[in-house]
Formats: structure tokens, sequence, C-alpha cells
């Protein structure tokens, strides 16, 4: 059977890299005997994937995971028990879900958007909803960004789908993610201050936490739907 993993990383697990992720969830998952189903050949490892590598320096409470096991089906409360026994400070497994064939997707191929909560390091103030407001009705937002042929200028103002004040504080935001099209929180928000009057911090300025990971439109009924909640509850 095919599952998807929701888990968190947070705390000081925000200094450590993708590939370092990956392998450190390989050994968790030897650890707690999961039955992780390997490919074939004369170099057989184990067939996971993630949804969207995260950036180191960010915490998030939805990246996703999608693995293969060799059983037909499993005990959730069971799984997450002895998954979470191997786990360390900053990491924490949330719920899993099956992956029926033909419905819910490869989570890489599925992201099309991300929610974020953005908050400065420093005693910077950030901008209010009016701000906000008026940053979003510029009809473009143009930013270099380097590409295979060297810098463009780029439009980001169509992948910026939702900015307002945080419910606690900080700048929410929701933009476009994945494959077809990425936007860096970190982008948006030196625009933002560079609009404000303010001076660009780049990520070092910025506290960000990435809250959970969409489907597009295009392949689900709704607007945009947590990954989570495309797989069959186990």
């Amino acid at each position: 059977m095919k599952v998807r993993i929701k888990f968190e990383k947070t705390g000081v697990m925000k200094f450590i890299g993708h590939l370092d992720i990956m392998r450190y969830f390989q050994k968790a998952f030897r650890r707690a005997d999961i039955p992780v189903r390997f490919t074939e050949g004369f170099s057989p490892h184990m067939v996971l994937s993630f949804a969207s590598p995260l950036g180191v320096g960010i915490t998030s409470s939805g990246e996703y995971m999608d693995l293969e096991l060799t059983v037909d089906s499993i005990d959730r409360e069971a799984f997450l028990g002895a998954l979470n026994a191997q786990m360390v400070e900053g990491v924490r497994v949330l719920d899993v879900t099956g992956i029926k064939e033909g419905k819910g997707g490869k989570a890489m191929a599925l992201v099309a958007a991300a929610d974020y909560l953005v908050r400065c390091r420093d005693d910077m103030s950030l901008p209010d909803g009016q701000s906000l407001k008026a940053f979003l009705s510029q009809p473009e937002i143009m930013v270099l960004k380097e590409g295979k042929k060297g810098m463009k200028s780029v439009n980001i103002r169509p992948l910026i789908y939702c900015l307002r004040p945080g419910e606690s504080g900080g700048i929410f935001m929701r933009l476009a993610a994945g494959s077809e099209a990425n936007l860096k929180p970190e982008s948006v928000m030196d625009e933002l201050m560079v609009f404000c009057g303010q001076e660009a911090k780049g990520r070092g300025g910025f506290l960000i936490h990435r809250i959970d990971l969409y489907a597009s439109k295009e392949k689900t009924e709704n607007e945009f739907v947590s990954l989570n909640d495309l797989g069959d509850p186990l």
C-alpha cells in the first residue's frame, strides 16, 4: 500500500537540510520496523518521495512524504506511535493517510500552493493591513530572478494568492509553490518592505513558518485542498 505522512519540523531542526532529513527518516523507518518497500536491482533504496523540500532556516507544521509499504494495511495509531518513538525534538509525525491507486496522485506533482506565516526577527514593525492591500493593488510586482539563461525580470503578482495580517501576529501569505511556479516568502517580504519605504532584509531578517501545502483547483474539486485531505483516513 501507499501512504502519505504529514510531519512538522521546528526548533533547531530547521537548520537541518533536506537531504539530511531524508536520511534521518530512512533510519527512523528501519528502527521503527516500518515495512517499507525497496526498489529492485543492485542498489535497492526505499520507495519514498517528499512533496516539497523545505529551505534551511524555515520551520513547518505541514511537510509531506509519500511512502510505499510491503503490507496491505496498517494500524494508524500503532504506525504513528512507532515512528514518533524514533523522532528527535523538533520533528514529529502528525498524521498518516492511505493513497489509493489512481487517487491522490504523487505529493511532489500535486503541490501548487503553500501557506506561510512571517514574523520579524528584530524590533522592525511589519506593514499593516492597509499597506498590504496597497501592495497587492499593484498591477505588476517585478523582481529579478535567476534562471537558466541568467537574471530576468519576473512579475510575481499572479503568484501571490493571499496576503493579510496573521491572526496571531505576523503576516499570513499563500503563495504559488511546486514545479510549475514557485515563489519564496522572503522575496515577497523584500518587495513589500521596499514598497513601504523600509530596507529589504532577505530571509535572515524574518522568521518564516510554512503552515501547509496544497493541491491546485485543476486537479481537485476545490480551489486549493491540503495534501493531507487528499488521502484516505486509516
